[in-house]
């Protein structure tokens, strides 16, 4: 997609040369300042009923007298907030999405002064409504004709929207590499897959890419990780994609993404019942991917390592059972009382690894606990973070990227769960309550004295029903996280 800016200049939005046009109507009232063949048509509408003032309701007309763009499309927000302008944004594309224009030209009436915000806002807009998954559907719909988007703006907002466009589209770049990674299934996302899509990333972007397999896991001692990767016929991969933005003295930041590329439950198997939704289990890894895309798209002045243990959980002849006790890359050892609490096996050892990049600052993310998703819904990530500035660093970025996440506790008292008489402790609590801090606190044991913050994505990394797909989260507050660290 070709994002740009564009200037209304003397003849106003009627006389923009564009396939289509798309105003976004701010407020409760009809907006001053739009050229006349636009006014009489919004305000026509408003009076005969066929358009109200109110979020979400829209007008498509096409081939107005006196407006040069053939299609022209309305969409009312109530205000002029940036979130609130995406989604409007989203709605209009939608009218405008299927038909023949090539080029569309998006302006805002009755708002404020446009910024980076707003050029961020239209190209995540854009990579929200277009995309649809393909690669397993032969019947799906072609793709849109549609392939430059222009936000209207003032000359004196040219540059900063023109940057907001410029890291949205890499953002929206990013969440569509990780939504096409998740969306695909089992059998066709594997770890090997996963591997491969690295290395591409790295021929592409010129990121050092290195895949180790499990001979190379088992010289390390990573019998956690490899304990769930053994009930499955699918060799495990653990990959370390490096992006080398800023001085080799610069201590990276470092990602850690859960790579379960079909959870099953293992011995402990899940109910049957949307157990499809699994092949979900490695947005983690998914989102990581999408975010190193996004990074090295921008040419950040950053070092950033993605990290991702990546393998199946099956219920093998060779599955580990409950009772079991593995050996950590760390030395501790741990006594798996469910195997359905795989993915902090693999992400412990994945952990442990980072140590030796001395990294500034490390974040796991992981489709981690059904608990989080009872304790937050699905609109906000849970955040857990013993360090207080890490932790308002990635709530912010999250607030910035309109991808939130909450801060969890993370209490000592909630490890107590964890203890066994077998090993140094269990995998999961002695009960269900508090399942995501319980097992945030499980992590909390391999981090030492890394900078560490976990995000628990169950939540927020793929819709159900109608809707089902991977969204792309929490790829936004990623990267503007490690942008906020650029030099």
């Amino acid at each position: 997609m070709d994002f740009k800016t564009q200037l209304a200049g003397a003849g106003g939005l009627a006389a923009l040369a564009a396939d289509a046009l798309l105003v976004v109507v701010v407020g409760d009232a009809l907006p001053g300042g739009l050229d006349q063949p636009l006014a009489e048509l919004l305000a026509a509408a408003v009076k005969d009923g066929d358009f109200e003032l109110k979020s979400g309701k829209t007008l498509y007309a096409h081939r107005v007298a006196g407006v040069k763009a053939p299609r022209v499309a309305f969409v009312a927000t109530g205000d002029g907030a940036v979130k609130s302008l995406r989604k409007a944004m989203v709605t209009g594309l939608g009218l405008l999405k299927g038909g023949g224009g090539k080029q569309l030209a998006v302006a805002v009436a009755g708002g404020g002064e446009l910024g980076a915000a707003h050029g961020e806002a239209l190209a995540g807009a854009v990579g929200e409504a277009l995309y649809l998954y393909r690669e397993t559907k032969p019947s799906a719909p072609p793709a849109p004709r549609l392939h430059a988007v222009s936000l209207v703006c003032a000359k004196t907002e040219v540059a900063a929207v023109a940057a907001g466009l410029k890291r949205g589209e890499a953002i929206a770049a990013g969440a569509t590499l990780a939504r096409e990674c998740a969306n695909r299934p089992g059998n066709h996302c594997t770890p090997t897959y996963l591997a491969a899509q690295a290395k591409k990333l790295g021929k592409e972007y010129g990121l050092k890419v290195e895949v180790l397999d499990r001979k190379d896991c088992e010289k390390l001692g990573m019998g956690s990780f490899l304990s769930v990767a053994q009930g499955s016929d699918e060799p495990p991969r653990f990959i370390v994609a490096r992006w080398q933005g800023a001085g080799k003295a610069d201590a990276p930041v470092v990602l850690v993404g859960k790579g379960i590329t079909f959870d099953t439950g293992g011995i402990s198997i899940k109910p049957a019942a949307a157990m499809d939704e699994m092949k979900f289990d490695m947005g983690g890894a998914a989102s990581v991917l999408g975010t190193l895309r996004a990074v090295a798209q921008l040419g950040a002045k950053v070092n950033l390592i993605g990290i991702i243990p990546t393998c199946e959980n099956m219920p093998g002849g060779r599955a580990i059972k409950p009772g079991d006790v593995v050996t950590s890359m760390s030395g501790q050892t741990i006594e798996i009382l469910n195997t359905d609490a795989e993915g902090r096996l693999i992400l412990c050892d994945a952990l442990t690894y980072a140590e030796r990049f001395k990294p500034a600052v490390v974040v796991d993310i992981a489709t981690l606990t059904g608990a989080c998703v009872v304790a937050l819904g699905h609109h906000r990530s849970g955040l857990f973070s013993p360090d207080d500035a890490l932790a308002a660093e990635l709530l912010a970025a999250g607030e910035q990227a309109h991808d939130p996440a909450w801060r969890m506790p993370l209490d000592d008292e909630y490890g107590e769960e964890l203890k066994s008489n077998f090993a140094d402790m269990a995998n999961v609590g002695s009960s269900r309550d508090g399942g995501a801090v319980v097992a945030a606190m499980f992590l909390k044991r391999f981090t030492g004295k890394l900078r560490w913050a976990h995000l628990d994505i169950a939540g927020s990394a793929w819709n159900s029903g109608k809707a089902k797909g991977a969204t792309g989260r929490p790829v936004p507050l990623l990267t503007h996280f490690v942008l906020s660290r650029a030099q």
